[in-house]
C-alpha cells in the first residue's frame, strides 16, 4: 500500500497583459479552518491555513457584507456540506473494505 503524505501545494502564474493568479491545493489532515467577526472594522472572514499557506476570504473590498458577499457565504456552506457528505461516504466505503480485507 502506498503512504499518502500530506502536502500544500502553492503556485503562482504570471503572464504578460493577464491578471496574476494564485491557487492553493491543500492536501492535509493538518488544515486549520477558523471563522470569525474582525472587531476592529466589524466583518466575517472564513480561514484555511497549513504550515505552507494560508487562505482568508472576507467581504467584498472588506467592507459592508453585500448580498454577493451573501451568496458566495452561501456557496462556501454549500460546498462545505458537500465535502463533508463525500467525505463520510468514501470514509465508511473505506472501513468496510478495511474490515472486509482483515477478515
Amino acid at each position: 500500500m502506498s503512504e499518502h503524505r500530506p502536502y500544500t501545494y502553492v503556485t503562482l502564474s504570471m503572464r504578460p497583459e493577464s491578471a496574476p493568479h494564485v491557487g492553493v491545493s491543500f492536501h492535509t489532515s493538518r488544515l486549520k479552518v477558523r471563522a470569525g467577526m474582525l472587531l476592529s472594522n466589524p466583518r466575517p472572514y472564513l480561514e484555511f491555513s497549513s504550515h505552507e499557506a494560508d487562505v482568508h476570504i472576507s467581504t467584498t473590498g472588506a467592507g459592508p457584507v453585500t448580498d454577493a458577499d451573501l451568496a458566495t457565504a452561501r456557496e462556501i456552506f454549500n460546498a462545505a456540506a458537500r465535502y463533508l457528505a463525500d467525505c463520510e461516504c468514501l470514509h465508511a466505503e473505506q472501513s468496510a473494505k478495511g474490515a472486509t480485507d482483515a477478515a
